[in-house]
């Protein structure tokens, strides 16, 4: 895989992560998801955030050797930390809906 794409995908995962952790709270569920999404689906996203941080931390070995993995994986993370924090009361269905398409563009940009 492509280095760049790689890292995309890393950081994308991290986003991912980052808002399945965010969505898990009571707090930040009422304000983003009420009305788009099940109530049941509320339970799923901690687990589901957890295993896209993992995956972000994959993806970051796909590109570095370990000890860089590391740094640039707790940078994605941080990144999309910050990105997430700046999308929430200014445009929360973009920040439900960036993941979403940020995976299918990186789908279409790998396939050539």
């Amino acid at each position: 895989m492509n280095p760049a794409a790689s890292f995309t995908l890393c950081v994308v995962l991290a986003y991912a992560g980052m808002l399945g952790l965010c969505l898990g709270m009571d707090r930040h569920w009422k304000q983003l998801a009420t009305g788009r999404l099940p109530a049941y689906a509320q339970r799923l996203c901690r687990p589901i955030g957890v295993l896209s941080l993992g995956l972000a931390g994959w993806a970051a070995g796909l590109v570095w050797p370990v000890g860089m993995a590391i740094v640039a994986w707790f940078g994605s993370i941080s990144l999309a930390g910050f990105v997430l924090l700046m999308l929430m009361p200014y445009a929360p269905r973009l920040a439900l809906w960036l993941p979403v398409a940020s995976g299918m563009l990186l789908a279409v940009a790998a396939s050539f």
